[in-house]
């Protein structure tokens, strides 16, 4: 099976220039729960023609539904799935599991692609998607080819690789940054990208801004390993730029000679990199200089060549029959088996010059403004008959209608929908929840060094001490029941993972913490009971329901949620909500200060705000901290939760100690603090 090409439509201006330059398939989002809401995007009425433009040239049209959703938009997304299904696309792209569950529940025949948004990127994650519905896994960016290559070989999912287009910093689904500062939430499609700002590590002034991947070179090995899709990126992007970057990675597939000078022409930042896809990640940094911004004003104007003229996209054959005394037939059948049939006036005799084959011929072979080529014509005329040019021309344009039609409705899915309507989410105290309680507390610590800070008191209210796993196999003698262990938030090697999880079951530890679903399978499949973390992005009653339905025994709440969405959340599993410590908006790949012989730990902005980065080198990641320290102890009877998670970073053991007791106390610390999003929320 050939390889797809996947081309970004950010709106209907774009879908022309994808289709005529090569794509086989295209993504785009509507209106609402697009992860690019910056993009124009496609009104319903836009959405439902380019499905029908998609489909009449045999190229697959995905819509992206890709933000994670509020409870008060759950009826909203429920009428989006059903809209999608009615007007027949090809898959949605997806985040929340909120629209994996309503899909599920109400229209199964839909496939189901699984966005980078999820963070999927092991062998186990792509089992999980298979296992949860997906038939298709979009993986994270950050792999290498080697890593693909496993991906490809899991029994699951069809895999999708990025190859051209902006990279984040972030892994996708992970970041906060953009939440955080201005309330614009990447999760929600709204990022402002404040990434590409100056940010100093002492070295260099933009640590936070990649430069464009360019992977085309990369094409041929990834179709031999057997990815099933080769994504560009790029809703954002003008016309020109989705057919350049359609343009070369068409010809690089195919083995055809082709110039990425004018692909990195149309944009960069300094350059493309493919340091991901390589495993060299030193030297991807870059920002948009007035250099690039030139090149591409050149650049344009010879690309709209690539997209000028129609794109032929299917072969067509004509068989015209004129008989004296019989009306004109013309039959014409296109090469996917479309048959379709037209019939004239009754042809009169020749006056002067009758009409030959060579005329019916050439007459019917002007498709210029049709998607059609000739293939072949077998064309039956009796001697001494008159057929008009009008009359012949009339026929083809009536054949090739009728053909457009049946190609359209041939190549559209039929996708029944159940008209389920998404039940209310309820007040809390309605499916028993106390309004006064304890609130227990968990505490995540960075290293088995603050143990002893966590366990000095307070433990009348503590559930558990979450410790890393590397952290948690020193332990010998501390009880188990109330240490919990949290696996890596990226993950390079899983077998080795695999091992570290089986040594802490056999050490007695059954508490176990997912950051991503992968951990939700390895978890499960050693006998951990499994809680979820913030990387689950669970922001609505729906998500928690289903990973109850996975066997979860509790999740923390996105902290981009606000206190009254919280509180309205239906507890169908136990909920924790972030309550104190420096909040992770960022999970890299590569690290934003690189050099580690001059590491301070810390980038800054241009503003002066002191960012700490919290180093996971033996893992293959780092995690950028909020600047100011989260801070709900004086608010807790605010919140509607089981949970008050406390995240420590390079804290001493004092320092735990004196978090915990101002906490319980219901005190504040002298430290800056933020209230995070939970009063302001996000866009």
């Amino acid at each position: 099976m050939r390889t797809e090409i996947l081309s970004p439509c950010g709106g209907p201006d774009s879908l022309e220039a994808a289709i005529r330059a090569g794509c086989d398939g295209v993504y785009a989002g509507s209106e609402k729960f697009s992860a690019r809401s910056g993009a124009k995007n496609f009104t319903p009425q836009q959405l439902e023609e380019a499905v029908k433009v998609c489909h009449l040239h045999g190229v697959k049209f995905y819509q992206a539904i890709n933000t994670i959703v509020f409870d008060s938009e759950l009826e909203a997304l429920r009428q989006e799935i059903a809209f999608a299904c009615r007007v027949g696309v090809d898959g949605l792209i997806v985040q929340d599991l909120a629209a994996v569950k309503l899909v599920r529940d109400c229209c199964p025949q839909m496939k189901l692609h699984a966005s980078t948004q999820m963070t999927i990127h092991t062998p186990l994650g792509v089992e999980f998607a298979r296992k949860l519905g997906f038939s298709r896994v979009v993986a994270a960016r950050e792999l290498d080819l080697g890593q693909l290559e496993e991906l490809c070989r899991a029994d699951g999912a069809e895999i999708e690789v990025f190859v051209h287009g902006a990279l984040c910093m972030c892994v996708s689904g992970q970041c906060y940054l953009s939440a955080m500062i201005g309330s614009r939430s990447a999760n929600r499609g709204k990022c402002a990208q404040p990434c590409r700002l100056p940010f100093d590590n002492g070295l260099n002034d933009h640590c936070l801004s990649l430069k464009d991947l360019g992977g085309a070179e990369h094409i041929p090995a990834l179709c031999q390993m057997g990815a099933a899709s080769l994504k560009i990126e790029g809703r954002m992007k003008r016309p020109e730029y989705v057919a350049a970057a359609t343009d070369v990675c068409r010809k690089a597939r195919d083995g055809e000679p082709y110039r990425t000078d004018l692909l990195t022409a149309v944009f960069s930042r300094s350059g493309l990199t493919d340091g991901y896809l390589t495993g060299k990640r030193r030297d991807m940094f870059g920002i948009r200089r007035k250099e690039d911004v030139a090149a591409a004003a050149q650049a344009l104007p010879r690309l709209h060549e690539l997209y000028r003229r129609e794109r032929k996209s299917a072969q067509v054959s004509f068989f015209l029959c004129a008989k004296s005394g019989k009306p004109l037939t013309l039959s014409a059948e296109d090469d996917t088996g479309c048959v379709a049939n037209a019939v004239g006036a009754i042809p009169e005799k020749a006056l002067n010059r009758p009409t030959d084959r060579e005329f019916c011929e050439k007459q019917l072979s002007k498709l210029g403004d049709t998607i059609y080529q000739l293939k072949n014509t077998d064309i039956q005329i009796d001697q001494g008959l008159a057929v008009s040019a009008k009359e012949l021309n009339s026929l083809r344009r009536e054949v090739c209608r009728q053909l457009d039609c049946l190609r359209i409705k041939k190549n559209t899915p039929v996708l029944p929908f159940e008209d389920k309507a998404v039940s209310a989410p309820l007040r809390p105290e309605k499916h028993g929840r106390l309004e006064k309680r304890l609130r227990r507390l968990r505490l995540k610590l960075s290293s088995v060094r603050q143990l002893e800070g966590a366990l000095a008191d307070g433990t009348d209210r503590l559930d558990c001490v979450i410790l890393p796993a590397d952290q948690a196999l020193k332990l010998d003698r501390t009880d188990k029941s109330l240490v919990g262990v949290s696996l890596p938030r990226f993950v390079t090697d899983e077998k080795k993972l695999e091992q570290t999880v089986s040594q802490l079951r056999e050490k007695g530890f059954s508490k176990g913490f997912a950051s991503n679903y992968a951990h939700i399978e390895m978890l499960k499949k050693y006998g951990f009971e499994v809680h979820g973390e913030i990387g689950l992005n669970v922001a609505n009653s729906c998500a928690l329901e289903l990973l109850g339905e996975l066997g979860l025994a509790s999740a923390t709440l996105s902290p981009e949620l606000k206190i009254p969405q919280i509180n309205g959340i239906i507890p169908y599993i136990k909920t924790s909500v972030a309550a104190a410590g420096r909040l992770p908006l960022m999970l890299c790949r590569n690290c934003p200060i690189g050099d580690c012989a001059h590491c301070k730990g810390q980038i800054t902005d241009r503003t002066g705000r002191v960012f700490p980065v919290a180093c996971s080198k033996e893992q293959g990641y780092t995690e950028l901290l909020n600047s100011d320290i989260l801070w709900l102890g004086d608010r807790q009877d605010s919140i509607e939760a089981d949970y008050f998670l406390l995240l420590f970073s390079e804290e001493t053991p004092s320092q735990v100690r004196e978090t915990v007791s101002l906490f319980l106390k219901g005190e504040r610390p002298s430290a800056k603090l933020t209230r995070g999003l939970y009063y302001r929320g996000v866009l």
